[in-house]
């Protein structure tokens, strides 16, 4: 989808369809001017209640005379002052709306879109990105497809519209980012609706490898079972044993910061299929499995937003894939393996495969040297139980980092919360056989996880996300949602915004350290 900006009076915007806002009372610019040049047919409709005032809430103008517009689609601010939260609810309408108009082009009057407690610049950011997941349909393997009618129209052009100059730069710089966040997660949603016959590890790898030929800053790196086997990921290959496809450890180096400057590493978790293994799953929605894959999509889909953005950080994208299935060769509850690290593992329960591939990925991170690792998986279903489907889980061993996540969560509308990690929790690992298990029993499962995998991040600074419930919906709108590629983005960026920070606060305490020399 093509989104722009641009200055300009709203009742002059030339357009299928013109978007404007307007609230219980205050009205924005946009509005005025487009109220004034239709004899105040806005101000009418509003005072006769054709909308209703819930945030989000549109009524469709098919034909106004006095505009260059065909036609108008006015959305309900709410009653009360804008915030980010009714602002999303706003945007959500907006979308919706537009999308069933049946239009191929619009303008969007962003006057009126300015929460008290967000930038305009965020809430474009917010609004391209919304605009960017509503181009995505998933209808390769359908025969026929969804919009059968030849007369059907996709929107394919949107434009921003602002009254005045003043945050053009802003806005603009916002729209290209929203944009580029909804890609990738279009990008990550495409591969977590994939089923499992078709995004295999090799799949997957080939996406890495594909991303990498189109970009000169990254390169692509995979590892087979048997370079694993050399390096001795005992850990990583207990889960592979049970599949005829190979498991894959995928790294996508990123260079757009200085060089020898410490990446960032974002590892996911990429069990393309899991069926429980010799502890095996229920059959009841056992086709959702396919979505265990949704860590390692998410960091696909968040390499794709970098490279998009040309982002001047180094950021290494890794990803731990493998299927879990069940055979004669398969693991099983009572095998003890050794992971790269020399540590070893009592398994008790074959359905616990993420954090047996993620800990030797963990370890194998070591050698990037890197500044923190987010591993991004859908670890536990005690996280849903715990969570829901709104929030995902965070654990960390360091507490600015967790603050630093949480944070680009809330900024994002991505939104993490933090769990306890002690020595209590971690002790629930223990093994009579083994240095640990690699469960900690039913209370807390989703802590004991986050336990297990501490134990191989001891040499960085580390954080897990546990996105069982956040990664795909259910039901009649199941899924893949893109999550948490804006948190990560939104992390990444606020990393960057905050190296360019410490930048200029050294170079002027250099500045002032040269004057107070001279003058000595």
């Amino acid at each position: 989808m093509e989104i722009s900006v641009k200055i300009g009076a709203a009742d002059k915007q030339r357009t299928q369809c013109l978007v404007i806002l307007a609230g219980k009372t205050q009205q924005n610019t946009a509005f005025i001017a487009v109220d004034k040049a239709t004899g105040n047919l806005l101000s009418k409709l509003l005072k006769r209640g054709d909308l209703k005032q819930t945030p989000g809430q549109t009524l469709l103008i098919p034909s106004i005379d006095g505009v260059q517009a065909e036609r108008i689609l006015l959305v309900a601010t709410g009653k009360e002052t804008l915030t980010a939260k009714t602002a999303i609810k706003v945007i959500a309408g907006i979308v919706t709306a537009v999308k069933l108009s049946a239009v191929s082009n619009a303008v969007v009057s962003l006057d009126g879109l300015e929460p008290e407690d967000r930038s305009p610049a965020w809430a474009a950011s917010q609004l391209s990105q919304s605009l960017e997941l509503s181009s995505y349909r998933f209808e390769q393997f359908k025969s026929q497809k969804d919009n059968k009618d030849d007369k059907d129209v996709t929107l394919n052009k949107v434009t921003l519209q602002l009254t005045v100059r003043k945050e053009l730069v802003d806005i603009e710089k916002a729209a290209i980012t929203g944009r580029a966040i909804g890609f990738g997660m279009n990008q990550a949603r495409n591969l977590g609706d994939l089923p499992g016959n078709e995004c295999t590890p090799s799949h997957l790898a080939k996406e890495a490898e594909n991303l990498a030929r189109q970009n000169t800053k990254l390169s692509t790196k995979v590892l087979g079972e048997k370079e694993m086997k050399k390096l001795g990921m005992g850990s990583f290959l207990s889960v592979t044993k049970g599949s005829a496809e190979e498991g894959k450890l995928i790294t996508m180096e990123y260079k757009g910061g200085k060089r020898g400057e410490q990446p960032i590493v974002l590892l996911g978790k990429g069990v393309t299929f899991d069926s429980g293994g010799i502890s095996l799953k229920p059959g009841a929605a056992m086709d959702e499995m396919k979505f265990d894959m949704c860590g390692a999509a998410s960091v696909l889909g968040a390499m794709h937003t970098i490279v998009t953005l040309k982002l001047p950080i180094n950021v290494v994208g890794m990803i731990a894939s493998a299927e879990n299935m069940p055979s004669g060769h398969a693991s099983k509850p009572g095998d003890i393996v050794t992971s790269l690290s020399g540590q070893t593992i009592e398994i008790l329960n074959t359905d616990a495969e993420g954090r047996l591939v993620l800990c030797d990925a963990l370890t194998y991170a070591e050698r990037f040297k890197p500044r923190a690792v987010v591993d991004i998986a859908t670890l536990t279903g005690a996280c849903i139980v715990a969570l829901g489907a709104h929030i995902s889980g965070l654990l960390s061993n360091n507490d600015d980092l967790a603050e630093q996540l949480l944070a680009a969560g809330q900024q994002a509308e991505d939104p993490a919360w933090r769990m306890p990690m002690d020595e209590t929790y971690d002790k629930m690992l223990d093994s009579n056989f083994a240095d640990m298990a690699n469960i900690g029993g039913r209370p807390a499962g989703t802590i004991t996880a986050g336990c297990f995998l501490a134990r191989y991040a001891k040499s960085f600074s580390w954080a897990h996300l546990d996105i069982a419930g956040t990664a795909w919906n259910s039901g009649k709108k199941k899924g893949s949602t893109g999550r948490p590629v804006p948190l990560l983005v939104q992390f990444l960026l606020d990393q960057i915004a905050h190296d360019a920070a410490n930048t200029v606060t050294m170079q002027k305490t250099s500045a002032r350290k040269k004057t107070a020399s001279r003058k000595t």
